[in-house]
């Protein structure tokens, strides 16, 4: 049932009860008026009958042909006047003697208490039925004399006809005023609420996600202000259905990327929760561990070696804390039992509230890697060897070659030249030089660390280099701390390395100049600084010093750079060198001070 309809049979229901009310009240009130009416009309025939009875008995002297008003003419006009009079009685009050009238509808008991309790004046009626019909009778005692009761019995049939006529007549009238009413009512209705379905309406079009067709707006009134803000709902309805669609595309586009580069990545993949169970894995993870995504599902570490599960919850802890973790190269066991190299990445998935969820873990098989890392060092030492082998012999044979001519030279003239005997023998301690270097960096001897203090150890060569420092007209000009400066080391091939680094800032200045040396305690190192004045070394050329026989002086090997790197290098430290050309070239050296942790590491 529609609104209209609900809403049309409450209001005529609510009328519908007020008519009736209305009408009970109506008609209550029709018979109080009728009764008050046929009251007063009654009293008013008996007031006349009592009149004509009056006038009637003051005339005594007249005969009664003469006197002018009968009683019986009297009653006779009553009965004319109103139909519905049956007869008229006049009682006398004390003896109930019928004075005038007739009495053919006689209830003797009822009319002598009726007669009897009259006062002057006092007008009476009562029902009474006979032969199974319905009258009413009247008393009215005169107020004057009071002898007598003028009685008129009325046909009380005739009377509720006359009621009952007006009854009917009045519910005719009221039921076509509630028929005209509930049609009024019902097109009242349709006018007030059809803006409702027009809103009606709109609200199905919504539901129907069609938003483009607004309400026309004809009122002013509530329902013209609710179709007002449907419409600015629906407005807006739209332009998020919009935006949704956009995000909702740009997810699906987003969720199949993420799904596609998940499941074609060479890289194993797979979610655990925060408890450690895997909740998906992609193809590679199969691949790679042989297992199945649904015999994962659900297990903790199933990949993680038991000896590394301890390594992965600490690592699951730092990243609760907050933290990132880099890639960290480890081991994972396969569903074989095979222990496989992998470098593996975690990173914690969030949600919206920036809450940890859940983990993703990359694992990048490294075999493949080492395996070529492996024949990349394999081939490195190759090319070193070879690069090594073919310096030393180019280097040799120059010397050889010198030796091999003041030899022969000698032979043909049969004597011992000493100047040519001097050449040879510097020649010999070249090649001596070039072997011993290649010694060193080829095959180390044994080295035995020892606590030293490293203010003493370049104390000791600046005093053995200072007589050539001299004579070259250099300066060594020392800033040294007062700390300890104890490292853990092989003393002699410091010196080594300080020799080569000093010679090398002697040679640089060939016209003098200061050499710059300084040393420094940092927390956890020591750092040793030498700076020359010299005419410093290219730019270009700084990236390729350290390589076997590159050198930029005439007699030099290129092997002392190369010597000192491999010398500092296994003493954990670091050297660095800076160069401006015509401005100097700045050395500088870090080693770990002594502790008894960085004892262990060269021991080892």
């Amino acid at each position: 049932m529609s609104i209209k309809s609900k809403l049309s049979i409450a209001i005529s229901l609510m009328l519908f009860f007020v008519v009736i009310l209305y009408h009970l009240l109506s008609e209550y009130s029709m018979v109080l008026g009728i009764k008050e009416m046929m009251s007063v009309t009654m009293k008013s025939s008996s007031i006349q009958a009592a009149q004509s009875i009056k006038t009637f008995e003051e005339e005594p002297l007249k005969s009664a042909e003469d006197r002018s008003i009968k009683p019986d003419t009297m009653f006779s006009v009553l009965h004319n006047i109103n139909p519905r009079i049956k007869e008229i009685t006049v009682f006398d009050q004390k003896t109930l003697a019928i004075r005038y009238g007739t009495y053919t509808y006689s209830d003797a008991n009822n009319d002598k208490s009726f007669v009897q309790a009259l006062k002057p004046g006092q007008f009476g009626s009562r029902n009474f039925s006979m032969d199974d019909k319905k009258y009413l009778r009247s008393y009215y005692s005169d107020e004057q004399k009071g002898s007598y009761v003028v009685s008129i019995v009325y046909d009380r049939v005739k009377l509720t006809t006359l009621v009952d006529r007006k009854r009917e007549h009045t519910l005719m009238y009221t039921g076509a005023f509630l028929l005209i009413m509930v049609i009024i009512i019902y097109w009242l209705v349709g006018v007030m609420i059809r803006p409702l379905k027009d809103i009606l309406w709109k609200v199905n079009e919504v539901s129907s996600v069609r938003f483009h067709k607004p309400i026309q707006i004809k009122g002013k009134d509530e329902f013209g202000l609710l179709a007002l803000k449907i419409n600015a709902m629906s407005q807006n309805l739209s332009i998020y259905m919009n935006k949704l669609r956009k995000a909702f595309e740009e997810n699906r586009r987003m969720k199949e990327h993420l799904e596609s580069f998940i499941n074609h990545s060479n890289d194993a993949i797979h979610i655990m929760d925060l408890e450690g169970k895997v909740i998906q894995v992609n193809r590679a993870f199969e691949q790679l561990f042989g297992y199945d995504e649904v015999d994962v599902i659900g297990k903790h570490y199933p990949t993680i070696p038991t000896s590394h599960q301890m390594e992965k919850r600490q690592m699951i802890g730092l990243l609760l804390a907050g933290k990132k973790l880099p890639a960290q190269e480890t081991v994972r066991l396969t569903r074989t039992g095979d222990i496989i190299p992998v470098s593996v990445t975690v990173s914690p998935i969030r949600d919206s509230d920036g809450s940890i969820r859940a983990f993703a873990s990359i694992c990048r098989d490294m075999r493949s890697r080492n395996r070529m890392e492996e024949l990349l060092r394999r081939s490195e030492k190759l090319t070193t060897v070879g690069q090594l082998a073919a310096g030393v012999a180019h280097e040799i044979r120059n010397p050889l070659t010198t030796l091999r001519g003041f030899l022969q030279l000698q032979q043909q003239s049969h004597t011992l030249n000493q100047s040519h005997i001097k050449l040879m023998l510097s020649e010999l301690d070249r090649i001596n030089l070039i072997v011993g270097e290649f010694l060193i960096l080829a095959k180390p001897q044994a080295t035995k660390f020892v606590v030293k203090d490293i203010r003493n150890v370049l104390q000791d060569v600046l005093i053995f280099l200072d007589s050539e420092a001299h004579l070259h007209n250099i300066e060594f000009r020392t800033v040294i701390t007062e700390e300890e400066c104890n490292i853990s080391c092989e003393e002699n091939q410091l010196k080594q390395v300080f020799i080569n680094l000093l010679k090398n800032a002697i040679e640089a200045m060939p016209g003098g100049g200061s050499v710059h040396i300084s040393i420094h305690k940092k927390r956890d190192s020591i750092a040793i600084s030498i700076t020359d004045e010299g005419v410093g070394i290219p730019e270009d050329m700084i990236s390729k010093i350290g390589d076997p026989f590159f050198t930029g002086k005439e007699t030099g090997t290129g092997l002392g750079i190369m010597v000192s790197q491999r010398i500092i290098n296994s003493h954990q430290g670091t050297l660095d060198i800076q160069s401006q050309v015509d401005v100097g070239t700045s050395v500088k050296l870090t080693l770990p001070a002594f502790n008894e942790q960085n004892e262990l590491l060269l021991e080892a």
